[in-house]
């Protein structure tokens, strides 16, 4: 299975120290070069770009036209490292996108993606019973404290799929 990365689920999940979950899930996670570089330029981000350099299962891998990046972000308006990781998961056929970002979404969505965010990879980490119905909701309780945003409608999604 072949899985790219934008760079806020991989923030999510080092803030409340889940990102394991990605390598237990698919095995290995691909990230564009951009996406490596706002993790590393943000000092917000410094201690997460620290681990994401110590992570085996997290591969940098450069889009091979970056041109096409180029274009997809002054055409729509999203940022490199979204523009990147859609190109990557194009260019490579992936199976699945990790993107939270709304408009990113709707533009992998739009181009036949299969796109998953945060609290997808929570449910899916639940059905595969990496974790516990408490444990996922400690999870989105610490999403909700380190300020990351959690949409109403996902988030309804999985406390409907958590059996207690």
């Amino acid at each position: 299975m072949i899985v790219v990365s934008d760079t806020t689920p991989l923030i999510s999940l080092l803030k409340i120290d889940r990102v394991q979950l990605l390598e237990k899930l698919f095995g290995q996670v691909l990230i564009p070069q951009a996406v490596f570089h706002e993790l590393i330029v943000d000092e917000r981000f410094k201690l997460e770009a620290d681990r994401i350099k110590q992570m085996n299962f997290i591969t940098v891998m450069p889009v091979n036209n970056p041109e096409s990046a180029s274009i997809l972000k002054r055409a729509t308006g999203l940022d490199q490292g979204e523009s990147e990781a859609i190109v990557l998961t194009d260019e490579l056929n992936a199976d699945i996108l990790l993107m939270d970002e709304a408009k990113g979404r709707t533009v992998s969505s739009q181009m036949g993606f299969k796109i998953m965010g945060t609290i997808g990879v929570l449910m899916a980490a639940y059905e595969e019973k990496e974790l516990t119905s408490d444990e996922v909701r400690a999870c989105v309780d610490g999403l909700q404290r380190a300020g990351r945003h959690i949409g109403e409608r996902h988030y309804q999604m999985l406390l409907d799929k958590l059996v207690d």
